[in-house]
C-alpha cells in the first residue's frame, strides 16, 4: 500500500507540471523531488512521533527522535507503518505545491513543506489517528479526507492568500487566461490523474492496515471498488455540469473531477454502496466545479485546482460519513474537520507571512516575467526560451 502511494508523488508531479505554463515546469520537478526527500527526513526525525506518542485523549506527542522501530511512539508502531503514513504526509505537501506554483522561491517552500509535515500536520493527525482527543470524540477519516487532504488544502489556500496571484492571471472583469503559454501539457495533466488514481488504491485499500483474515481481505476489495467508482462519478458530474453551464466539456474540470471524487470517498470508502459511493463522487465532483468558479471570483489563484478538489472535497465526504456509516454522528464530523481546517490554515497562514517578512517568499516580478525555470533552478524544461 505504502508503495503505490509513493507513487502518487510522480502523479503529483505530472499533474502540476502539465498545468503550470512552460517557463516553470524544471521548477516543479526540483520542488516534488525535494519536497519529497524533505518531508520523508523530517517525518522520520520528529513528525512520526508527533503523530503518535499523543496520551489518550490528548492533544500533542512527543518531539522525540526515534531511529528504531522498538522506539517509535504510542498507537501503530514499527517501521512499516512509519513508512506508510510518510507517504501519506508527502501528499500532503504536493496539495500545497500545486496551489502556490510559479511564484514562490523554491527554498522558501521547501522551508514551509518542513514546517508543514514535520509539525502541522503530525499535531492534527494525532488528533485522530494517534488517539488524541478527536479520536476520544468520535471523529472517523478512514483514509484522511480532512487530516490528509482537506488539511493540506488548508494550507493551499492559506499560501495562495499571502502569495497572491501570479501576474497578469485576473483582469477588473474576472478571470484572465495566462497568455501565451497557459497549461504546457494537457496529456501530462492526464497521465498525472490516471497515476493518482492508481495510486490511491493504496491510499484507500492500504489504509485497512491489515489483510490477514478473509474479513480483511473482502474489506479491501470493497474499498477498492468503491474508490473507483466515486472517481468515476466525480468525472462525470464535472464534465456534465461544465457543458451545461459552461458550453463545453471541460477537460481540466474532468480530471479536477476525479481527484474530488477520490478525496471525497477517502474518509469512508468501505461502508457505502457501490451507488451510493458514485452520489459522493459525483457531489465531489460539483462542489470542485462551484468552489473552482468562486476562487476565480475571489482572485484566489490556485494553479492546479487543489483548494477545489482537496480541501472542498476533503470537507464533504468527511461530512458525508454518517450518511452510510451508522456508528459515527454528525456533531463529531464536523467538531473535526472544522478542528483541522482552522487549525492548519491559521497556523499556515501565520508561517507563511512570518516568512514573507524575514526570508522572503515570492519572487521578483521581473524573476515571474523570466519564469522560474530561468530564476530559480537555471534548467529550461521545453528547449531554449528568449
Amino acid at each position: 500500500g505504502g508503495v503505490l502511494v509513493a507513487f502518487m508523488a510522480a502523479g503529483f508531479c505530472m499533474l502540476e507540471s502539465g498545468l503550470v505554463t512552460t517557463k516553470s515546469v524544471s521548477t516543479i520537478a526540483a520542488k516534488n523531488i525535494g519536497k519529497f526527500a524533505i518531508c520523508s527526513l523530517v517525518f522520520f526525525l520528529v513528525g512520526y512521533n508527533l503523530a503518535y506518542g499523543v496520551p489518550e485523549g490528548g492533544y500533542i506527542g512527543s518531539f522525540s527522535i526515534w531511529t528504531d522501530s522498538s522506539d517509535a511512539g504510542t498507537g501503530y508502531s514499527g517501521y512499516s507503518d512509519w513508512f506508510f503514513q510518510t507517504m501519506f504526509v508527502c501528499a500532503t505537501a504536493s496539495i500545497v505545491s500545486g496551489a502556490v506554483a510559479e511564484r514562490i522561491k523554491i527554498w522558501p517552500f521547501f522551508i514551509f513543506a518542513a514546517i508543514l509535515t514535520g509539525v502541522i500536520y503530525p499535531i492534527e493527525m494525532g488528533w485522530q489517528w494517534g488517539g488524541g482527543w478527536l479520536a476520544k470524540a468520535g471523529f472517523s477519516d478512514f483514509a484522511g479526507s480532512t487530516l490528509v487532504h482537506a488539511a493540506g488544502g488548508a494550507a493551499a489556500l492559506a499560501g495562495a492568500i499571502v502569495l497572491g496571484p501570479r501576474l497578469g492571471r485576473f483582469a477588473r472583469s474576472g478571470e484572465k487566461p495566462m497568455p501565451p503559454f497557459a497549461n504546457s501539457s494537457i496529456p501530462q495533466v492526464t497521465i498525472g490523474v490516471f497515476i493518482l488514481w492508481f495510486g490511491w488504491f493504496g491510499f484507500n485499500g492500504g489504509s485497512q492496515l491489515a489483510a490477514g483474515t478473509l474479513e480483511d481481505v473482502s474489506s479491501v476489495a470493497t474499498i477498492y471498488i468503491n474508490t473507483n467508482l466515486a472517481a468515476g462519478g466525480g468525472v462525470i458530474a464535472a464534465a456534465v455540469i461544465s457543458r451545461l453551464i459552461g458550453g463545453k466539456t471541460d477537460v481540466v474540470m474532468m480530471l479536477n473531477g476525479a481527484i474530488a471524487g477520490l478525496v471525497g470517498i477517502t474518509a469512508e470508502p468501505l461502508t457505502p454502496s457501490p451507488l451510493a459511493a458514485i452520489f459522493i463522487g459525483a457531489i465531489a465532483g460539483l462542489l470542485m466545479y462551484f468552489s473552482t468558479k468562486l476562487l476565480f471570483k475571489l482572485k484566489i489563484d490556485d494553479v492546479v485546482g487543489a483548494i477545489p478538489a482537496h480541501l472542498v472535497a476533503g470537507v464533504w465526504g468527511t461530512l458525508a460519513v454518517p450518511l452510510t456509516n451508522s456508528d459515527v454522528t454528525f456533531g463529531a464530523q464536523f467538531l473535526g474537520t472544522i478542528s483541522v481546517v482552522v487549525f492548519v490554515f491559521v497556523v499556515s497562514l501565520i508561517v507563511f507571512k512570518i516568512m514573507k517578512e524575514t526570508v522572503g517568499l515570492r519572487i521578483s516580478k521581473e524573476a515571474e516575467r523570466l519564469g522560474t525555470d530561468k530564476a530559480e533552478v537555471g534548467v529550461i524544461a521545453y528547449g531554449i526560451r528568449d
